[in-house]
């Protein structure tokens, strides 16, 4: 791999689940579920990490935890502990940094590595590796994965397919065969959608796409073709960029029962735009668009957007917005089993820049900065919406 760059793909496996049997040894060997109470199988929710214990019975994330409970009636069940997987998160970003400052995580448990600076210090970019996963282990008593290639693609390829406890170095000369015979659904870009349409083609393999001649991909799918062509062939410039901004920032409830109640579907909007807009505004960023997300009792689900006059972190204007949509849904007469917000395209919240908001949306923004500021001394529940009294209520009863 001389005169290429060296990235490595570390990925923690079945991170929130391998906390919990660390945290509680008497969880160690069994199939452990962390997500919903799936509630003797009437359960709502989904399954946020399971152990590789629980995926012999065939139970994986984001399948409806009543299911993963048909399917492991047996498993220890529990809740998300967000702080606890932050906190050891930190702890394996802190590892990883002591061989390269080129970090960017791409999720609580994942991160691209660009050690191609780091090999006079501490040797080739596999024993660079190897040393990560030794000190995850010994130090948090955790498992990573890891990829060792010559760019991000088929780094991440590489740790996917060595899970779990792998590593994987994939050098220059062996990537053709690595990827000959792999999926398209495995190209970088390529969902379900595009998936279909390829193997519409006869393309079902990453092979038989690099084989077929650019110029028709790209006049199928435009920029898109041009870019799988490129990753067909193991191409991709993508740099590590240690300060990646979050692509959003969004907040989502599954109800108890389903339901058709406008009231109750407004209300909910407005408590989710509440949780999307200070968590906006404490990590320092606005939006320019809001997303909605509405899945119905058939599991159906609609996302619709749009974009915002002004961008914000205020919850009321998020709130505004997502009502629109919602509105503009068609099956919203059919009873509903989750909503949720996503705020996008993020840019800064430059204080400088807030004269030049509209008086009305500066004000709202100002406004709820000082509830920031008085949640924060006295509690979060020091001060409310009133038309969120009714949740807050609810959430003192059944906790």
């Amino acid at each position: 791999m001389a005169g290429t760059r060296h990235i490595l793909h570390v990925d923690m496996d079945a991170f929130y689940a391998a906390v919990e049997q660390r945290d509680h040894p008497a969880y160690r060997g069994l199939p452990v579920i962390v997500g919903a109470d799936p509630k003797q199988g009437r359960g709502r929710g989904v399954v946020s990490t399971c152990s590789y214990e629980a995926r012999t019975y065939g139970v994986h994330s984001a399948m409806p935890i009543s299911q993963a409970y048909r399917l492991c009636p047996q498993a220890v069940y529990l809740p998300v502990r967000m702080a606890r997987y932050r906190e050891i998160s930190e702890r394996i970003v802190a590892i990883v940094q002591r061989y390269t400052d080129l970090v960017e995580p791409l999720s609580i448990d994942e991160a691209f590595l660009d050690v191609t600076g780091s090999t006079r210090l501490f040797g080739p970019a596999d024993a660079i590796a190897r040393r990560i996963k030794q000190d995850i282990r010994r130090e948090q008593h955790l498992i990573a994965s890891v990829g060792v290639a010559a760019n991000k693609f088929l780094a991440k390829l590489a740790s996917d397919l060595s899970k779990p406890d792998g590593l994987l170095i994939l050098h220059e000369a062996d990537v053709e065969s690595f990827l000959r015979d792999l999926p398209v659904s495995r190209l970088w870009g390529v969902g379900q959608k595009t998936t279909c349409q390829l193997e519409s083609l006869g393309l079902r393999t990453i092979g038989q796409v690099a084989r077929w001649p650019p110029s028709q991909l790209t006049a199928r799918f435009g920029k898109l073709g041009a870019h799988i062509w490129r990753l067909a062939h193991g191409v991709d410039d993508r740099p590590v960029e240690p300060q990646r901004i979050a692509q959003s920032i969004g907040a989502e409830r599954t109800f108890a029962e389903d339901t058709a109640e406008l009231e109750m579907l407004r209300r909910t909007l407005l408590e989710l735009a509440e949780k999307v807009g200070q968590r906006l505004r404490a990590e320092g960023f606005m939006a320019a668009k809001v997303t909605l997300k509405f899945r119905d009792a058939d599991f159906a689900t609609l996302t619709r957007s749009r974009p915002l006059e002004t961008p914000t972190a205020a919850a009321l204007d998020l709130y505004a917005a997502a009502s629109q949509l919602l509105d503009n849904i068609p099956a919203r007469a059919r009873p509903v089993r989750l909503l949720g917000i996503a705020a996008s395209e993020l840019m800064p919240l430059d204080q400088g820049q807030l004269p030049l908001f509209p008086d009305a949306a500066l004000k709202r923004l100002q406004a709820e900065q000082a509830e920031d500021a008085i949640k924060a001394r006295f509690g979060p529940h020091a001060i409310t919406r009133a038309a969120l009294l009714d949740s807050i209520n609810h959430h003192h009863e059944t906790a």
